[in-house]
């Protein structure tokens, strides 16, 4: 992609003062370098200015975390946005490989869990570091052949780039820009509006204004992006601080609830987990908790801690299945429901009540283990449980969205050999609706693992709950981190469950293995937190929250229509390139 057109602003020099470098064309206002004139330096822009904003912005992510660093990072990509043409042989080609370096560093614990993920870890880097190329090649069409000031282009472009990235491919969501800024409080509220992409636009549009006043070639430098970058920045911290002093309305005291989140420290791996051992660290913690705090309404185990309870194997009556696999279906379950009051009653022990009377002073348990289902094929659903005070299946959720390579490979259902040659063992099937737990008086809404990381999945099952009757009052994510032991990986899933509280306007409950277990606010203040790669419990006392937000009642419109806008710029550059060629060909002709 060349551009060889200038932007607006260099546009808008007086044709009496066309600046050293550049030279005149004509009658039309548009400028084209000299190629003999060019400083040194652009020669080589896309490798030092592509490859400084990559380890700038990696900076600003943990384990670094250098959050005030992702104001300036973006600023030399948008210089590359700004520059009338890219010099050098294939610069997007080395804007992919500075946004394949950064990505390589940002994701690298998908590496840990097997050898086969590091594989994984690459496709996924690469994968990703297309987005960067194609932010600055969609931004330069705005700027120089629709002559959209870059003020708007580049954060709209970068805004609409992350609503497709986390869509495309099952989505990926985590390391947003956004994501930076978890930690301040007032800059985030927003996302109640536009979700967490409004934060992205909000730090893409200031690193844009320190960019625009940035001198390039024979131009001066200005300071009038200082006005609308510190308006915006003014009404976006505003707001926040209304949000964070404004008590929430309709809160009742009587609708609470007090949960315990267990947190052990299992690492987990494909070839060295035993998960006898990681039940029985559990079991410890738990049983631990329970007798040290008696009026605990709910017990949550993390993702893939409670494995002796499975499998727990259901079928349809009228399935088209053998007797054998009936019975098959049938000793399973009955293993199941067997291993689930021996649960219970070890709570109950520890607790000290025996007898059948004292039932009721155990918690609830909302606990995760894998699930079949037999139909015409075998199915396998990674599914959460609310277990009942009395050791019944009270509701199960079945995980709605499986991470791909992680729980299912594509095309896995038409080449089952695929499997064969990974640690997966076979493809998890997707739940299908969002699913209510009742504990006390309070409703919660289950997610499982990298769920919590896909805002519009949670909004979509928040939803989903409301109109079918039984608005959720709290979130809560079952996940098992400890295959990333205790990485930075941690950290980026920690601040996705902060930014779906804000979002939602619901407390969000984390109970993760190595951590972070969390208690989020709905104003997303981490209240309380587990360690890294430690044992703890988090003792939550979570209260209704009766707020509600734009997002859950518009959902991404405001990336949606930054993606839009892109699609539209992308649309009409095309076409203006075009138009441009034929008119260039008539001339010649």
């Amino acid at each position: 992609m060349s551009l060889m057109v200038n932007d607006a602003a260099t546009a808008d020099r007086p044709a009496s003062q066309p600046g050293k470098f550049w030279k005149r064309t004509g009658a039309a206002a548009s400028c084209e370098p000299n190629a003999s004139d060019t400083y040194p330096w652009q020669r080589h822009a896309c490798w030092v200015l592509g490859m400084t904003s990559a380890l700038l912005l990696w900076s600003a992510f943990p384990p670094l975390g250098w959050s005030w660093l992702a104001w300036v990072a973006p600023v030399a990509w948008v210089l590359l946005i700004r520059l009338p043409k890219l010099h050098g042989r294939h610069p997007y080609t080395v804007l992919w490989l500075a946004g394949f370096v950064h990505w390589l560093l940002v994701v690298h614990w998908v590496r840990l869990p097997h050898w086969s993920t590091f594989f994984g870890w690459l496709a996924l880097a690469m994968y990703l570091a297309s987005y960067i190329p194609l932010f600055v090649g969609l931004a330069r069409i705005a700027v120089h052949r629709l002559r959209i000031p870059v003020l708007i282009a580049a954060p709209v472009v970068w805004t609409g780039l992350e609503l497709l990235r986390g869509h495309l491919l099952t989505g990926f969501s985590m390391a947003l820009l956004a994501h930076t800024q978890v930690e301040h409080l007032k800059l985030i509220q927003i996302s109640d509006v536009t979700g967490a992409y409004g934060v992205s636009f909000l730090v893409m549009f200031a690193a844009t204004g320190l960019a625009r006043m940035i001198p390039i070639a024979a131009e001066w430098l200005v300071l009038w992006p200082l006005v609308p970058v510190g308006a915006v920045l003014a009404g976006v911290v505003g707001y926040g601080a209304s949000c964070l002093t404004t008590p929430a309305e309709g809160q009742s005291p009587a609708a609470t609830a007090h949960v315990a989140l267990i947190q052990g420290s299992v690492d987990v791996t494909f070839e060295n987990y035993d998960p006898r051992k990681a039940v029985e660290h559990y079991l410890d913690l738990s049983c631990d908790t329970v007798a040290s705090y008696p009026g605990l309404d709910a017990v949550v185990w993390p993702e893939s801690m409670c494995t002796f309870l499975a499998p727990l194997v259901t079928y349809d009556k009228d399935a088209p299945i053998t007797p054998k696999a009936r019975q098959w279906a049938d000793e399973k379950t009955a293993i199941f429901h067997q291993r689930l009051r021996v649960l219970v009653d070890e709570h109950r022990q520890a607790r000290g009540g025996a007898t059948t009377g004292q039932q009721h002073e155990l918690p609830s348990f909302i606990v995760c283990s894998g699930t079949f289902r037999l139909d015409r094929e075998l199915q396998h659903y990674n599914t959460g449980f609310l277990i009942g005070p009395a050791g019944r299946i009270v509701s199960r959720y079945d995980k709605m969205h499986p991470v791909m390579f992680g729980e299912y490979l594509p095309l896995g259902n038409w080449f089952p050999w695929l499997y064969e040659m990974t640690p997966l063992g076979a493809g998890l099937s997707a739940g299908s609706n969002a699913v209510p737990f009742h504990v006390k008086d309070l409703t919660f809404c289950p997610s499982i693992c990298f769920e919590s990381t896909v805002p519009h999945l949670i909004r979509r099952q928040v939803e989903q709950l409301t109109r079918a009757g039984t608005p959720p009052n709290v979130l809560v994510n079952l996940t098992n981190d400890g295959w990333f032991w205790g990485s930075s990986e941690l950290d980026l899933h920690l601040a996705c469950g902060v930014f779906r509280a804000v979002e939602n306007r619901l407390p969000m409950l984390i109970a993760a293995n190595t951590g972070f277990s969390a208690w989020i606010d709905a104003s997303g203040r981490i209240l309380q937190q587990g360690p890294r790669r430690a044992t703890g419990v988090v003792l939550a006392h979570v209260m209704a929250e009766r707020r509600t937000s734009l997002y859950r009642a518009h959902g991404d419109l405001f990336g949606g229509v930054c993606l839009l806008a892109s699609a539209v710029v992308l649309f009409l550059g095309t076409v203006a390139g075009l138009l441009r060629r034929g008119s260039k060909n008539q001339v010649s002709g």
